[in-house]
């Protein structure tokens, strides 16, 4: 039987409830922004139709700006916000964390001198923690190349040489991906573990935040999944850098707005969680979707079955000991984003099957509505452009419209600039960037970096999900992590279209109605200069030119290369292996 906690959820109906009312208030305002801009002049077909887009994308615009507002406050307030929002961090004594764990570290034509060091790091701290003989390591490969594999054995046979407890087991097959790759080891490897840590290629966790996960499940057994937040590992290349910057200040307001509202009902995004085995081996088996396909975005979908099944999937709000490599240029970076949207459009198939919670499908529908705005943007853009250039907009009232895209702009960044506006409201977080002043110089750089970038992701999105229908597929291939130049005639290659839909959409603007050109840019912009945007941000020489200055440099950069005492600025929650329990929230 699974465990009795929904009672638990009443205290959650008001929450979620606030929670509805802040974001249909958001909806509201945007809407009515939008009116006030399109109104005047009487309303033509074009405005009809931008506005029936923009309304398609204010839920999310919304959904951004009210989990960052609900965020920054918990952040400004609570003394120890993950504590706020996961009760069981608050239970967690010391000595705990006494529970079997299996690391499962998924792996696929890796570059095994990049994957090894950072658990050599794991297994290392979690000897020195006294807690090594809890912890078994097992590399799950499904590498399918013999000379790839066989570099893979030998270089997991030269690492057990120094960790003799170390495991490996690689599949014949690579049937289900990652999801039946894991599954294939609980089925037949994990006995006698009690949790497993999920890793993928390129995670990287500390012991003390390892052993805070175990403690958390230890100390409520009602958790099926815990995941932590992940953060950039320190990176070379420009691209990734300037990135993760501000995904990490939005990734830690959104989480912890997120999870106040949505409570023991929370995400799964694959990795650098930790879960209990017995739960999912029972309720995340996934079958095949009706057309015979398999599900590729896999870990939404495990987290709302066992939802359904009655086990907590919680989020932690913290983001110490958590990280992760990010695509390290424009390229891997389109194609990552291609093989989620695939997946996530999928879900559009399960929404209907029975047995899901309510909260269930609105995990699946969020994650649709992550990717379904591109296309939605790339029509306001489109008919936008249209009414401008055949006279609608000549009524059009500049002050609201400066208005609307400014509360939109805010909206949709808001995640990110409550993250910045937390660590410069604190001296201790801003002293980990090196202080105030370098930390604004990364969130300007990060700021510009973004308003070159979405332009071109939202409409590499848009044009994939318009060929979806029709037969585009985005499967799960191997992956390039490794830092790279890239040459102009392949970034052209790639990025002809992006460039020229942004030369005819500037192209008409420019002769029907110049002055709509200036409107225009802040927005998509970015699509005129996709090719020289894609081979700077890969650029070698531009890359260590924001090393050398310390630009966007995070606190574990900082720590890595000596300018920053990881002792001189308070960090995290206290881990489970402190002498002190956390004090309540």
């Amino acid at each position: 039987m699974p465990p009795r906690w929904r009672n638990s959820l009443d205290g959650m109906v008001l929450r979620r409830l606030a929670f509805a009312l802040l974001c249909l208030a958001l909806t509201g305002a945007q809407l009515w922004l939008a009116a006030r801009v399109m109104a005047p002049g009487g309303w033509t077909m074009w405005e009809g139709l931008a506005l029936l887009c923009f309304a398609g994308t204010a839920p999310w615009t919304a959904l951004c700006a009210g989990n960052a507002l609900v965020g920054l406050l918990i952040l400004l307030r609570a003394p120890h916000p993950p504590a706020a929002v996961l009760p069981a961090l608050r239970r967690i004594r010391p000595g705990g964390g006494r529970m079997r764990t299996a690391i499962a570290v998924c792996i696929r034509n890796e570059a095994m001198e990049q994957v090894l060091p950072p658990l050599a790091r794991l297994l290392d701290g979690l000897a020195e923690a006294g807690a090594a003989e809890r912890f078994t390591l097992w590399f799950l490969s499904d590498t399918q190349e013999p000379a790839l594999a066989a570099a893979e054995a030998a270089a997991i046979e030269a690492f057990r040489s120094r960790y003799p407890g170390v495991r490996y087991r690689r599949r014949e097959g690579n049937a289900g991906f990652k999801a039946g790759n894991v599954m294939d080891f609980l089925d037949n490897h994990a006995q006698g573990a009690e949790l497993m840590l999920c890793l993928d290629a390129d995670s990287e966790m500390s012991a003390a935040a390892v052993l805070s996960l175990v403690a958390c499940m230890e100390a409520d057994p009602q958790i099926a999944i815990l995941q932590q937040l992940i953060v950039g590992r320190p990176a070379a290349a420009a691209f990734p850098r300037l990135f993760q910057f501000g995904m990490r200040a939005g990734m830690r307001a959104w989480a912890t707005g997120q999870a106040w509202w949505q409570g023991p009902e929370g995400p799964y995004w694959g990795h650098n969680a930790i879960i209990r085995i017995e739960p999912f081996r029972r309720h995340c088996r996934l079958e095949a979707l009706p057309d015979g396909s398999p599900i590729l975005s896999h870990d939404q979908v495990e987290a709302v079955r066992l939802h359904a099944a009655g086990w907590k999937v919680c989020c932690l709000p913290d983001e110490a000991g958590s990280l992760e490599g990010n695509p390290p240029a424009l390229p891997e970076f389109m194609a990552r984003d291609l093989r989620w949207a695939a997946g996530n459009m999928q879900y559009f198939a399960l929404l209907r099957l029975p047995g899901m919670t309510w909260m269930g499908r609105w995990q699946l529908l969020q994650a649709i509505l992550l990717f379904l705005g591109a296309p939605l943007w790339t029509g306001v853009l489109v008919f936008a452009a249209l009414n401008a250039a055949t006279g609608g907009a000549a009524e059009t009232p500049g002050g609201w419209l400066l208005a609307l895209m400014a509360v939109t702009w805010a909206m949709l960044h808001a995640p990110k600039l409550c993250g910045y506006a937390e660590v410069l409201a604190k001296p201790g977080l801003a002293a980990g960037y090196g202080g105030r002043p370098a930390f604004l110089r990364g969130a300007a750089a990060e700021l510009a970096f973004t308003t070159l970038l979405d332009p071109v992701s939202i409409f590499n999105k848009a044009m994939f999900l318009a060929w979806l229908p029709f037969g585009a597929r985005q499967g799960w291939a191997p992956q390039n992590r490794a830092a790279r130049g890239i040459g102009w005639v392949d970034a052209a290659r790639l990025l002809w279209p992006h460039t020229l839909f942004g030369t005819l959409v500037f192209g008409l603007l420019l002769v029907a109605v110049p002055g709509a050109v200036g409107w225009a840019l802040p927005w998509a912009g970015g699509l005129l200069l996709a090719i020289p945007f894609c081979v700077a941000t890969a650029a070698p020489g531009f890359s260590e030119r924001l090393r050398r200055r310390g630009l966007a440099a995070t606190p574990e950069e900082l720590v890595m290369t000596g300018r920053l005492d990881l002792k001189s600025f308070p960090t995290s929650p206290a881990p489970a292996s402190s002498a002190e329990p956390l004090a309540p929230s």
